[in-house]
């Protein structure tokens, strides 16, 4: 269910070799009048119908397919079931096999098969992470220098032999440089088994802790390891263990554990090393708690106490601390506060002031700079405030929209901040800026395929108009020589808009492959995000909720309008809760769309937010409700896409899970493939495939995660009536 850059600033970005417009032609086709005989000789799977009663408030709902939940992913008819979907999925789209292929080879062409981070110094060693030729895995290593020989840490290929599916969560080496914390997940599930290396001989020490979150910090003392247990069921996180070297886990410190099951708990540390910490993260409230690293026995302490509607982050420099906090700010504030004052908010001390017309995002401290990503009216910029004279400048940009964050920050005494951009039509690139000049530096800027030239390409953001009046954030990209504003594009609509997730606009090297064939690609900044605030995320959730699917709904009416897109070709995508919003819209409007994408959709919330044992389900209670309140049972019934699946034609539907996700379970978009199956009036085809071997985050490795984008991009060419 649950849960992100800079800038082309003054300088020319050297961009990739380019491919004229002139070789390109327009690809668009009349929509053909049958699926080209996708359907017409296989029969869909039909499942089994077994009455399952579900009492709340008196009212009782009727399950027919409840059966398809099973924690334990081992019962016979529920993985035949999927199998004949996965099969009937296969053969009617195999008449497009050559687009898929040729989809996948184009798509694979753009990623580089040799590649390289950017270093990031940590405690005297630069670590970078290597792809090599046509292995899927990360190859982690680094050097003493930034021209000194290379030690592999971790070789993600050689790990993963054997493996159906493979991750390494994170890695940390020992204060002294000694030894190697990494943690791996062999099954999709985010259970990760953490195990200990000497790096100079490769041995892996006897240590073994499993159902870790995937994180690890060291102690001081270079035998100390912070981790979290994960409970294997619900899969939270509320228990943060002190482990050392050469000890069974049964034996570890139990330093900390969240008792309120509505919190999301993880850790961190200061740049300095000096203190772990303890994040606190719901949908209200967030906070931390610090650990004396330098004691191996240190005890746990607040920097601030957990309240209703508090949400702050920290970030230490010496003896004090900045402080992100939406304290008396709902669009957030930057204080700070001495060390050894953090419990008393009197003695916080404003350093950037609430604007209400500005959202702070995020910040980054340096040496003599906090620099913060601020947003007003949607659109991102960087400033960068002086803590020796309090100048505040603005890090120019070129592009008005685009995304950037902080990377590789790791150091506490400089003033060269690092940052990630992109933009929809600028591939990810890393600059440094010396903040002090504001000059930067392209670090690096991924390459895209052969034949890639931004030129080629426009970006834009409007506004569109929503029913009860608001004005709705678009961010689109189109190729310019296939653009004309005469409604004749087929336009493809991503969005989201749920947990203030804001969906930035990014470039993608997939949709690349749509917008070379036409398409104008749009997101939908909905109600539920932060794209426009605090506010903006307030008026998408609980008993707003549907604000969400209305604004997606109009947003797709006010592109037809301004004629961005063909009526008759529109298609949406979204996954997780973007996927519920695929849902909703679906019931909602299925008129209005071609065909639609929900990948592990998050589509039966009234039965999941109804039972706690289901992973996650007591951290959405502030997001979605609690079904244990009338009222809020009432509300999410009527948008709940499983419980509102009604007699009527639906869109064509791709629809896909991973047997293993640990958030969004499987049998959601299961049982509601089989009830639309049996609901819907029309002729247009439903596909459900799921990844037998994968969680949430689909297949691992860099390449296999595109052979199921093709298939979907293949099936929405078709019915776009675009040749390959």
């Amino acid at each position: 269910m649950n849960k992100t850059l800079l800038l082309p600033l003054s300088i020319a970005i050297a961009m990739l070799a380019a491919c004229s417009d002139d070789k390109m032609t327009q690809q668009q086709q009349p929509e053909p009048e049958t699926p080209l005989n996708l359907s017409t000789s296989v029969a869909a799977p039909v499942a089994k119908k077994v009455a399952y009663e579900l009492t709340a408030h008196g009212e009782t709902r009727v399950d027919n397919y409840y059966w398809m939940r099973d924690d334990s992913r081992t019962d016979e008819a529920v993985l035949s079931h999927l199998e004949k979907e996965n099969s009937y999925a296969e053969k009617v789209l195999a008449p497009l096999e050559s687009q898929q292929e040729a989809l996948y080879e184009e798509m694979t062409a753009r990623i580089p098969k040799d590649d390289s981070s950017v270093p990031v110094k940590q405690n005297d060693y630069w670590y970078v992470t290597h792809y090599q030729g046509d292995g899927e895995y990360p190859i982690y290593v680094r050097k003493p220098s930034l021209d000194g020989e290379e030690t592999v840490l971790l070789d993600g290929n050689k790990m993963a032999e054997g493996e159906s599916y493979f991750n390494i969560g994170s890695y940390a080496a020992s204060p002294d440089n000694t030894l190697l914390a990494y943690t791996v997940d062999t099954v999709s599930r985010r259970l990760y088994t953490l195990r200990v290396k000497n790096i100079e001989s490769g041995e892996i020490l006897s240590d073994t802790l499993t159902d870790t979150n995937g994180q690890v910090y060291w102690g001081k003392d270079n035998t100390t390891l912070y981790y979290i247990k994960r409970d294997k069921q619900t899969l939270l996180g509320s228990q943060v263990y002190r482990h050392t070297l050469g000890t069974d886990q049964a034996d570890d410190e139990l330093v900390y554990e969240q008792t309120d099951p509505t919190f999301y708990t993880s850790l961190g540390k200061s740049k300095d090393g000096k203190v772990i910490y303890i994040y606190h993260d719901n949908t209200e409230q967030t906070g931390v708690t610090l650990i004396d690293n330098s004691s191996n026995d240190a005890t746990p302490v607040p920097f601030y106490p957990l309240e209703d509607g508090h949400e702050y982050s920290v970030a230490k420099r010496g003896n004090e601390y900045f402080i992100l906090t939406n304290w008396q700010a709902d669009n957030y504030r930057i204080m700070k506060v001495d060390a050894g004052n953090t419990q008393d908010r009197s003695k916080w001390q404003e350093v950037v002031a609430h604007d209400p017309d500005i959202y702070i995002a995020s910040m980054e401290l340096l040496s003599d700079y906090v620099v913060y990503k601020a947003k007003e009216n949607g659109y991102l910029r960087l400033e960068a405030l002086s803590l020796k004279d309090g100048e505040q400048r603005t890090i120019p940009t070129e592009d008005p929209i685009y995304t950037a964050s902080f990377t590789g920050n790791t150091q506490p005494d400089t003033n060269t901040v690092r940052i990630y951009y992109a933009s929809l039509t600028t591939p990810p690139s890393f600059f440094d800026i010396n903040l002090e000049t504001l000059q930067s530096e392209l670090k690096k800027q991924t390459k895209v395929g052969d034949d890639f030239d931004s030129d080629n390409y426009q970006s834009e953001r409007l506004m569109i108009t929503a029913r009860d009046g608001k004005q709705v954030p678009v961010s689109l990209v189109y190729r310019k020589s296939l653009f004309t504003k005469d409604g004749s594009n087929p336009l493809f609509q991503y969005g989201y808009g749920s947990y203030g997730s804001t969906i930035d606009p990014t470039f993608s090297t997939s949709w690349l492959s749509m917008l070379d064939r036409g398409f104008v690609v749009a997101i939908a900044h909905v109600r539920g995000s932060k794209m426009l605030g605090t506010q903006w995320y307030e008026d998408g959730k609980m008993g707003n909720k549907k604000n969400t699917f209305t604004d997606f709904i109009d947003v797709t009416k006010g592109l037809i309008e301004q004629g961005y897109a063909d009526p008759a070709r529109i298609f949406a995508e979204g996954g997780s809760a973007g996927g519920l919003l695929m849902g909703a819209i679906a019931n909602m409007a299925p008129e209005l769309y071609t065909a639609i994408a929900a990948h592990v959709p998050f589509v039966d919330v009234v039965t999941t937010m109804s039972d706690a044992s289901i992973p996650l389900t007591t951290g959405e209670y502030s997001e979605w409700g609690n079904p244990a309140n009338k009222q809020e049972y009432e509300y999410i019934l009527t948008y709940s896409p499983y419980d509102q699946v009604k007699k009527q034609d639906y869109p064509h539907m791709f629809v896909t899970t991973g047997l293993h996700d640990s958030q969004v379970q499987y049998f959601e978009p299961m049982k509601w493939v089989a009830k639309l199956r049996d609901y819907k009036t029309d002729d247009n085809l439903l596909l459900f495939m799921t990844d037998m071997e994968a969680g949430h985050g689909g297949a691992s490795g860099r390449f296999k995660r595109y052979e199921q984008r093709a298939k979907e991009y293949a099936f929405f060419f078709h019915l776009a009536g675009i040749e390959l």
